[in-house]
């Protein structure tokens, strides 16, 4: 049974009902996803307006004016809504919608986890959802405190729903594959770090909105069952956190976090932008640890202390050392990584120039992300402006890289770096060739950046710079919400490819421009999709793989691309998100991250 709010100020527009069906639509508010969705097939968006930049504000960006597309005014839910296949939900409800699809069809209630996800990809799924928590529970005090409150009826079926899906969240917490990523690569046991804060940061949020706070005593009857979880969440952090710190490395490069210790030194920026973000959260939100439970047999683990002054220090040592590396391209954007040349450790221990010096020039968008959160944070705990201004100046230049300027021109289905016409995509979308791993990037980017957007604490002199410059976001939000939107199937799966839409909604009659769109210009090595090289470069000298008959190169698909699938069948035949591993949990989640940034950073503070 699922609640559905369609909420709003007044009265009439909050009622909630039970219903055993998955989609609830109504068709009476101003601007819907549909409308929208027309729009955006043509790439001109004509609510939208360019950027505009403004030296008097945080990274320069004038907020734009847009129409909000907020919860329904008055909106009473018809029968007759709920049979109608275009009928267009409010952000909000179209952002329950998505979860829902998410957590029924995709988790495994009795494995405690999404099946199909591999194990750091399934530590995102969790980190999306207790953020989506979080937001849930935001709007929920804002219903309770309204001019017309919920009814006694209305809050149960809110925390109800709540509740339902923070079960699950405690579930993988034990069908989470906890002993094998202690052995995988530190950007894996990084991953794990983030998602059990995320969670910790949902449970004080909630504790603190709606329930008594009497101290510490988590036993206390008045305060939320969930807070007697923390210990074991924030130990599970800390434990990884331990063992991904290992991977910190001052022998080569003069710093910076090591990929993979399986691998030859590889430093590249995902796994420095998680030690970023993670060392921050470790300082601002780990409330302590006093579990002794060792990594192996015959250690014990000390007590840790909440706000600890090294995870501080460790976030701020380790982005000196990412701005300082060069990891960037001439668009601003990090690109993957550094090797070291010459570096031919192992047996021999040559570490050649132990210098990062061959850089690899892929790029791919939760490089652009997760960084994001990490300066919010270290703003946070230390009150200096020029970590706001960097995330805003990265902020800009993904918006520039996704052809925000081209949107609505014959330039369109330029590639532009990290997408076209303002639309977010991955090299591998266009082929249908992503990997869970790629399927899984923009839905992390959309997360780090509505945390980085969200507001900042009141009163404090960057505080309303902050919020200007991240409404000048608002149009390029929206914008990828509906691309995403858009490639729901009949189910309500979201696809892979933003912007292309599911034949349900496509009109026939319509010419497919697919077709002529060139592809994505690629450069470096797209190990993230492809597999990582057996070569020297990649692996170590005593690496058997490096000598097994292997072909380098992109495994191959059959009707991998557009064309040949346009070759293959009639276009509208074919689904183009269900090429490839088609739709998935991944791809699911990236549909959560941007209607959840649409709704917090766009719609829910036009409500307010």
């Amino acid at each position: 049974m699922i609640v559905r709010s369609l909420t709003n100020r007044s009265a009439a527009a909050r009622i909630l009902f039970i219903c055993s069906i998955s989609l609830l639509f109504t068709d009476s508010f101003a601007l819907s996803i549909r409308d929208l969705e027309v729009l955006s097939l043509n790439g001109d968006l004509t609510a939208e307006q360019p950027l505009q930049r403004h030296t008097g504000r945080l990274g320069g960006l004038d907020p734009l004016q847009h129409q909000p597309l907020a919860a329904e005014e008055d909106a009473i839910p018809r029968q007759d809504a709920l049979q109608q296949s275009h009928a267009s939900p409010s952000t909000y409800t179209a952002l329950l919608d998505a979860l829902e699809m998410m957590e029924s069809h995709f988790f495994e209630i009795s494995m405690g986890t999404w099946p199909q996800a591999i194990d750091w990809t399934a530590a995102v799924m969790g980190t999306q959802i207790s953020a989506t928590l979080s937001s849930m529970t935001e709007y929920f005090k804002s219903l309770q405190s309204g001019s017309s409150p919920l009814s006694r009826d209305e809050s149960r079926d809110h925390e109800n729903l709540i509740n339902r899906y923070f079960t699950q969240i405690t579930s993988f917490y034990f069908g989470e594959n906890a002993f094998s990523l202690r052995t995988q690569a530190y950007d894996d046991m990084l991953w794990v770090v983030l998602g059990w804060l995320e969670a910790i940061k949902f449970i004080d949020l909630h504790s603190s909105l709606h329930y008594a706070e009497d101290g510490d005593d988590h036993s206390n009857s008045s305060q939320w069952y969930a807070r007697q979880f923390i210990p074991q969440y924030a130990h599970r952090a800390r434990v990884f956190y331990n063992l991904a710190s290992k991977g910190w490395d001052t022998d080569l490069c003069g710093g910076g976090m090591t990929w993979n210790p399986y691998l030859a030194p590889y430093k590249n920026a995902i796994t420095n932008q998680l030690y970023i973000a993670a060392s921050i959260g470790m300082y601002l939100h780990f409330p302590g640890d006093c579990n002794s439970s060792p990594f192996a047999a015959n250690q014990e683990l000390p007590p840790a202390k909440a706000h600890d002054a090294q995870y501080l220090n460790n976030a701020v040592e380790a982005y000196k050392w990412l701005k300082g590396s060069g990891m960037r391209n001439e668009q601003g954007l990090y690109v993957d990584g550094f090797h070291i040349k010459g570096w031919r450790g192992g047996r021999d221990g040559n570490n050649g120039t132990e210098k990062c010096d061959l850089r690899d020039e892929s790029v791919y968008t939760y490089n652009q992300g997760v960084l994001l959160s990490g300066l919010r944070g270290l703003w946070v705990a230390t009150s200096v402006r020029q970590y706001l201004l960097d995330g805003h100046e990265l902020v800009q230049n993904v918006i520039a890289a996704t052809g925000w300027e081209d949107r609505g021109t014959e330039r369109k289905w330029r590639w532009a770096g990290l997408g076209r016409g303002g639309v977010m995509e991955e090299q591998c979308d266009w082929s249908g060739t992503c990997s869970q791993n790629g399927q899984t990037f923009k839905g992390i980017f959309f997360h780090h950046l509505t945390l980085f957007c969200s507001p900042l604490p009141k009163g404090h002199d960057d505080s309303a710079l902050h919020q200007q410059s991240c409404n000048g976001y608002a149009d390029w939000i929206r914008h990828n919400a509906f691309a995403a939107y858009i490639t729901r199937n009949e189910k309500g799966e979201f696809g892979e490819w933003w912007g292309r839409p599911s034949p349900k909604d496509a009109d026939e009659d319509d010419e497919d421009d697919t077709v002529g769109m060139l592809p994505p210009i690629s450069v470096g090595t797209d190990y993230r999709n492809d597999g990582v090289p057996r070569d020297e470069i990649w692996r170590l000298p005593e690496d058997d793989a490096m000598y097994r008959p292997w072909k380098y190169g992109r495994e191959v698909h059959e009707q991998s691309n557009w064309e040949e699938v346009s070759a293959a069948e009639e276009p509208r035949q074919q689904d183009i998100n269900d090429r490839g591993r088609g739709r998935t949990v991944e791809t699911q989640s990236g549909g959560v991250a941007v209607l959840r940034a649409l709704w917090k950073l766009v719609e829910s503070r036009q409500e307010g």
